[in-house]
């Protein structure tokens, strides 16, 4: 069975007033063309970057295989010169490499210390920062960080999702981005905040049966564009050229909502954490029951969860 494909909706030169009044509270991803960003769309070329912020050191990811796997950790961590990166990565053969001729390298920019410290162009890359204008769609107090991004021509990242709101400014190059509902994690084999399955495109469906059931949602972005991706919903990334983006994630939920040590925006909020721990402990209390009594109980807490918790319109 093939798996029902839904265009992403795209909206030119979007004002932050019909941004906020007819785009978010909808919940549901959207490309924004037409946004003013600034000179980074011009400006970052293979040569620019490497000059601009010349030989400090970053580390990558670098994989022998084009869909790089958090689960399975299928890639290495890596050090270069951000300058002898950027070269490498829009290589499609390499001279010289870690794994393979044909490897492919991403940068996830990180803060100085990845366990304490956010992402930030503004202090990782101070010079290419200048050149970029993050469109300013929320409050200040509400930005958590902006993550500097460089992919090989190829390179698809795991589905997962984040806890925050966030805008993937595509500065260079093209993606494909595969979306899906929260209301389909049911059908998407998680693990924590990833799905297991990572070929949205050829799945296994003896593996995976029910992961037709989830219904993709699907957008091309060219140099320029913006995707909005609400909080909580997944994403499949696929570099069809080496490119340069950016995404900014801002906290919607009140503050203290989030776990202060999270870095990364995907961490669960703390409230969603302890009713995990709470479930855990809960069905660890089950088990003392025989099989039949066990599956009785665990059906009647599926309709408590139902009745108390899930959405009117869930259906």
């Amino acid at each position: 069975r093939e798996q029902p494909v839904v265009p992403v909706e795209a909206l030119a030169a979007v004002t932050r007033e019909r941004f906020l009044r007819d785009v978010y509270p909808r919940r549901m991803p959207v490309v924004l063309k037409g946004m003013e960003l600034g000179t980074c769309t011009t400006k970052w070329t293979v040569d620019y970057l490497s000059q601009a912020e010349g030989s400090k050191e970053v580390k990558i990811h670098v994989s022998a295989v084009p869909q790089m796997d958090f689960l399975s950790k299928n890639f290495v961590y890596r050090t270069l010169p951000f300058d002898v990166f950027v070269r490498r990565a829009a290589e499609v053969k390499h001279k010289e490499y870690f794994l393979s001729e044909d490897e492919k390298y991403y940068l996830r920019s990180v803060g100085e210390d990845a366990r304490k410290d956010i992402a930030d162009i503004r202090k990782q890359f101070p010079i290419l920062a200048e050149d970029v204008h993050i469109p300013e769609y929320f409050e200040k107090e509400q930005f958590f960080s902006s993550v500097f991004r460089i992919s090989s021509a190829g390179l698809q990242l795991w589905t997962h999702y984040d806890v925050m709101d966030n805008f993937l400014i595509q500065v260079t190059g093209k993606k494909r981005v595969a979306l899906y509902s929260p209301r389909d994690a049911p059908y998407l084999y998680l693990s924590g905040t990833k799905s297991e399955v990572l070929d949205v495109d050829n799945p296994d469906l003896e593996k995976y049966p029910l992961f037709v059931k989830a219904k993709r949602y699907q957008c091309f972005l060219e140099a320029g564009d913006v995707l909005f991706i609400p909080a909580l919903w997944f994403h499949n990334v696929i570099s069809e050229e080496f490119g340069v983006a950016l995404n900014v994630f801002w906290k919607h939920l009140p503050a203290e909502s989030y776990d202060k040590s999270d870095t990364y925006g995907n961490k669960d909020p703390t409230a969603a954490s302890r009713a995990i721990q709470i479930l855990d402990r809960a069905l660890k209390t089950l088990e003392e029951l025989p099989e039949e009594y066990r599956d009785f109980y665990a059906r009647r807490m599926v309709l408590r969860i139902q009745e108390k918790a899930y959405r009117n319109d869930c259906g």
